[in-house]
């Protein structure tokens, strides 16, 4: 999945949308509704999104990559990361 700044569109069978689309979608998977997106959390978003095989590891590595503060979580501050790094 592709994140874009403007309308949302189709490239190459891929969905592409706006950061703020991507937090609403993101959003969806916060189970706790804490406001953050937990390593499981994101392993479920992945999975949703035809991530494949190794979800948990994927999701692992990215919370590492993305986690500023390294509390272990997304909060919305680094989702903007998750563009920069995907």
């Amino acid at each position: 999945m592709a994140i874009k700044t403007r309308t949302y569109s189709v490239v190459d069978g891929k969905r592409e949308m706006t950061i703020d689309e991507f937090k609403r979608w993101l959003k969806k998977f916060d189970d706790d509704k804490d406001g953050r997106i937990s390593r499981d959390e994101l392993a479920d978003a992945i999975r949703v999104s035809r991530g494949g095989w190794f979800t948990g590891r994927k999701s692992k590595r990215i919370i590492g990559s993305v986690d500023a503060d390294r509390n272990g979580f997304i909060d919305d501050n680094e989702i903007q990361n998750l563009q920069k790094n995907t």
